[in-house]
């Protein structure tokens, strides 16, 4: 069984950086893609970057590319999120999930994080 913890949100000012966690467990994660979704009050979840568990390759968001920063630790099966230059808009429940690279939609999901970014 799959399972997927998140750590490190919290409260930031505009401005500053955070860096989240995810802890993956249950299996090896060779062939598979993780990535970290969001979803702030009132609006649809948000795809904000991914990495493909072998290799390496990553795939950022629109609105956090340049400023997020996706990575994995493959000995200890660890996917973090550095995010810099945080906005007020990139408060939202931070999510990190799981899906085999072949198959489209993310199977495995963790609690969430929640990340608030004060102006």
């Amino acid at each position: 069984q799959v399972q997927l913890l998140e750590s490190g949100g919290g409260l930031v000012q505009a401005g500053g950086s955070l860096r989240l966690s995810c802890a993956a467990s249950g299996r090896t994660f060779s062939g598979y893609t993780m990535a970290w979704f969001r979803q702030a009050p009132g609006k649809e979840r948000e795809f904000v970057a991914s990495i493909i568990w072998s290799g390496g390759a990553t795939y950022y968001g629109p609105s956090v590319k340049g400023r997020f920063t996706i990575s994995r630790d493959t000995a200890k099966n660890t996917v973090f999120l550095q995010m810099n230059s945080l906005k007020p808009e990139d408060t939202a429940v931070y999510y990190c999930a799981a899906r085999y690279t072949t198959v489209a939609a993310y199977g495995y999901w963790g609690q969430g994080t929640q990340v608030t970014v004060s102006s």
